[in-house]
């Protein structure tokens, strides 16, 4: 299927690593201009040498609104507009920490990172996204959304804040032709998940594991005009597993 993306162009946060830097491959190949926007700006040179291409590079911490303001603008500038983003960016915080044993900071730090994050990406994105003729938005948010691990609340909070976060911001635009949408995945085999779960439990894993690449296609597809009837939802992508019912039968 041809996503009528060549030509465009997007900004993707935690392009770095893991699911964003996937998500920049899947989408330069499908001909899009991109800005990849990271704090790690040595990984970001990295990533765009394995995608082969030659992105716009934005070097920002998404917490930080100084930072974050002229990296969008710098992006926007150098690409010519804007016609979608992609907010990658994020943390797992504490794996297996009773809520109790929780620091505040770290709490904080979590939700700054993964929803104030996508917060000020768009808030200064998007006067360029509403010039842009079809503007997309995909933000990346988990299965932990609608389920939960032990010892992980602040990071289920933050998923669950971003997918609402999202669909309040899709009900605010609606007329202008950006679209807002989230992708929900179950555990995606990425540096992340490897540091939560240790690097042995992915050798012959007990759980079904996806790739960042299967979880870009999503993203494209979310972002193409073939989706142009999708907004404001969320793409739960789990195996079926929320599907199930507890009954014992």
């Amino acid at each position: 299927m041809d996503l009528q993306l060549d030509g465009t162009t997007a900004l993707v946060t935690g392009a770095a690593s893991g699911i964003g830097r996937a998500v920049a491959r899947a989408l330069a190949a499908e001909g899009v201009r991109v800005a990849l926007l990271d704090r790690d700006a040595a990984a970001l040179r990295d990533a765009a040498g394995e995608a082969g291409i030659d992105p716009v590079l934005l070097a920002a911490d998404v917490t930080d609104e100084q930072q974050v303001a002229a990296a969008v603008d710098a992006g926007v500038r150098a690409l010519g507009g804007l016609d979608a983003v992609v907010c990658c960016a994020g943390i797992s915080g504490p794996v297996g920490t009773p809520i109790e044993e929780t620091p505040l900071e770290v709490w904080n730090r979590v939700l700054a990172v993964n929803v104030t994050g996508a917060f000020l990406v768009l808030k200064h994105a998007m006067p360029a996204l509403r010039e842009s003729a079809a503007g997309s938005v995909v933000l990346l948010a988990s299965d932990s959304a609608v389920v939960a691990s032990p010892g992980m609340a602040p990071y289920a909070a933050s998923k669950a804040a971003l997918v609402q976060f999202g669909r309040a911001l899709s009900v605010d635009l609606a007329g202008t032709g950006v679209r807002v949408n989230a992708v929900s995945p179950s555990i995606v085999d990425t540096p992340m998940s490897r540091g939560d779960l240790g690097a042995a439990a992915f050798d012959e894993p007990a759980f079904p594991v996806q790739s960042a690449d299967e979880v870009a296609a999503h993203v494209a597809y979310l972002l193409s005009p073939r989706s142009r009837a999708v907004n404001g939802t969320t793409l739960l992508s789990d195996f079926g597993y929320t599907a199930r019912s507890g009954f014992p039968a």
